[in-house]
Formats: C-alpha cells, sequence, structure tokens
C-alpha cells in the first residue's frame, strides 16, 4: 500500500522513526514534508499535500492512505479534511484507529505524536492502516451524506 506522510516539526522526529518502520512493512511510502527539522514551520502545507496525494492515488486507483501528524493532531486533521475527498481523522488509540476506517472508510489518520509514545503511535497507524471499511450499508450511507454536502 501506498502511505502519504505529512508533518511539521512536532511531529517531524516520529515521522521519520513511521517512515523507516513502514517502508520495512512493505509500504511505499510519500513523504511530503517536512523534510528538515524547522521549530517555526507551519503544518497545513504538509498536511493538505499528504491529503491531495491520497485523493488523487485512490481516485487513480492506486490503494493509498495517509498518516498526519502534529504534536495533538488535531489542527493536522483540519487541514488535511480541507481537501475535496479527503477524510481525516483524529486517532487517540487503536481502537478509534480501527473504528476510523471501519465505520468511516478515514482515508487519512491523525496522531498526536506528542500524545503517545513511539510505541504506542506505532500501534496506532498499524492498526489503522490493517483495518478495512466494513461496507455496511449504513455508513455508505453516512459517508455518501458527507460528500455531497462536500460537493455542493
Amino acid at each position: 500500500m501506498r502511505v502519504h506522510l505529512g508533518t511539521d516539526h512536532a511531529g517531524f522526529e516520529f515521522k521519520e522513526i513511521l517512515k523507516n518502520h513502514l517502508a520495512q512493512s512493505g509500504h511505499d511510502v510519500v513523504d511530503h514534508g517536512a523534510h528538515d527539522y524547522d521549530a517555526d514551520d507551519d503544518y497545513p502545507a504538509f498536511c493538505i499535500a499528504a491529503a491531495e496525494g491520497v485523493v488523487q492515488d485512490r481516485a487513480g486507483g492506486i490503494d493509498a492512505l495517509g498518516v498526519v501528524i502534529g504534536g495533538s493532531g488535531n489542527g493536522e486533521q483540519i487541514a488535511a479534511n480541507k481537501v475535496r475527498g479527503a477524510r481525516a481523522a483524529l486517532a487517540w488509540n487503536v481502537d478509534t484507529a480501527k473504528l476510523a476506517r471501519q465505520h468511516n472508510d478515514a482515508n487519512l489518520v491523525s496522531i498526536g505524536a506528542r500524545q503517545h509514545s513511539q510505541g504506542e503511535a506505532i500501534a496506532i497507524v498499524d492498526a489503522y492502516l490493517a483495518e478495512p471499511f466494513t461496507g455496511g450499508e449504513r455508513h455508505v450511507r453516512r459517508i455518501g451524506q458527507i460528500s455531497d454536502y462536500e460537493s455542493r
């Protein structure tokens, strides 16, 4: 699977660790930055680029998901969700990561690097990437309602 990553300085160290972990797990990793640590950088451009990459890949038939990372994950989720077609979910444990995929077909997960140990954060990302969308009728209906609103 292709996995798009985006973060600012707050998630930079974790992104580098996650990037290596994902590559060793056989994923095709696309790093949208930050590419260097800069305590004054801003997350929106990196997270928007990651979300755009996910949406474009999926539209092109490529199996892709994304991970946006920040200190809390809140702003990163908001930025990613500004991209039409992006459904970014903030996950704070393995269960919320799984539910984001099962019920919301979330195509990006947002992680607060300052909120978890590296091991916990990796477990959240791994659970998110491994979990399929259930395709349940009520979930499809709800996602459709969101998509309809987004397109107006």
